[in-house]
């Protein structure tokens, strides 16, 4: 039984309620860490420090200089994907990210992002690419590229939110069959799934991002 049963009703679905819990999470560890901000660093600065530089070297090689503008979107994403999945270890608590509704609502932001920058970045010149090279292969062209666009939110909401859901329900298998031996293991393989899962949406809406950026011929 998880702890915010009492607030669970078809108005309010629990996934919102362990959204909500997430970000006001993060948001106590930003006043936390940024409460004493000093050269000496304590424990919470000095995590969060190491935990920003690594996502902003991230973006630097992925996306270049350009993607300095999209840190605090990218860097969003990341912290809340990471603690949204690593909540699972916690005996009661169930992921956000298990549920479709979260992670199809983080892949249309990367994926509206996406096409805002570049229509902002190129103008028309961006809609072109979805033409093709020449015009005569515009029929062709335009609805292959429209699918492939379409393609991107899908398997981000989808490839998150499958293993996410996936390793919750192993571990509930594993409860059943070994209550006392096999949930170790398991809990060692969730967190280190949590943490690929965030890594490979985080790179994926830079990859996305950045392509946007790009100029197209």
């Amino acid at each position: 039984m998880h702890p915010f049963l009492f607030f669970e009703n078809p108005y309010f679905p629990i996934h919102v309620t362990y959204s909500w819990f997430v970000m006001i999470f993060l948001v106590a560890i930003a006043f936390l860490a940024t409460r004493h901000i000093s050269m000496i660093p304590g424990r919470i600065q000095n995590l969060m420090e190491v935990v920003m530089e690594g996502i902003s070297g991230l973006i630097h090689d992925t996306m270049g200089p350009k993607g300095r503008p999209f840190f605090p979107l990218i860097a969003t994403l990341a912290l809340f994907i990471l603690v949204s999945n690593l909540i699972a270890i916690v005996p009661g608590f169930e992921p956000p990210t298990s549920n479709l509704n979260t992670t199809a609502g983080l892949a249309l932001v990367v994926f509206v992002m996406t096409h805002v920058v570049g229509i902002k970045e190129h103008g028309f010149a961006y809609i072109k690419q979805f033409l093709g090279p020449v015009w005569w292969m515009a029929p062709i062209m335009f609805p292959i590229e429209i699918i492939s666009h379409l393609s991107r939110p899908l398997s981000l909401s989808l490839r998150l939110f499958g293993n996410m859901m996936g390793k919750e329900l192993v571990l509930i298998i594993a409860l059943v069959l070994a209550p006392l031996f096999v949930p170790l293991p398991i809990y060692v393989l969730k967190v280190f799934g949590g943490l690929i899962q965030t890594m490979v949406f985080t790179l994926l809406a830079m990859m996305y991002i950045g392509g946007a950026l790009e100029e197209h011929h």
